[in-house]
């Protein structure tokens, strides 16, 4: 990736993703990837963190800035992806999604070695915001 914008996660999200981390056993490079974005995060309780930034199933709305297309996505765990515009923190785009506030952007890998800037435009549903914790 070759812009890393400042994150911001909750301790509860680092937690449950320190623990998915440890019980994987394949530890590839979207892992290694996910863990460098934990290492670099500043850290904020599940009642500081701001509501326009992307935390642990929020849903956002991005566009790919090449293109203009527009996506609405999902963060969630592994074992919850796989529906319509339901992206897993171990997929590379999600691992980038992780602790970005509205108005970053990401550089995406995508098939092909292609590199493609995604800007996030708005957090849609954030759990932190809702007051919904046990997520």
């Amino acid at each position: 990736m070759a812009s890393t914008p400042s994150i911001t996660i909750t301790r509860l999200d680092l937690q449950r993703l320190e623990q998915l981390l440890d019980d994987l056993d394949d530890f590839g490079p979207t892992a290694e990837a996910l863990q460098a974005e934990l290492d670099r995060a500043e850290v904020v309780g599940h009642d500081q963190i701001p509501a326009g930034v992307v935390t642990m199933n929020s849903r956002v709305h991005c566009r790919e800035e090449g293109s203009g297309k527009d996506y609405h996505l999902t963060l969630v765990y592994p074992q919850d992806a796989g529906g319509e515009g339901k992206v897993s923190i171990l997929a590379p785009v999600g691992a980038a999604l992780l602790g970005l506030s509205v108005g970053q952007y990401i550089d995406w890998p995508a098939p092909g070695g292609k590199e493609l800037k995604l800007t996030l435009l708005a957090v849609e549903y954030q759990p932190e915001a809702a007051g919904e914790y046990a997520r």
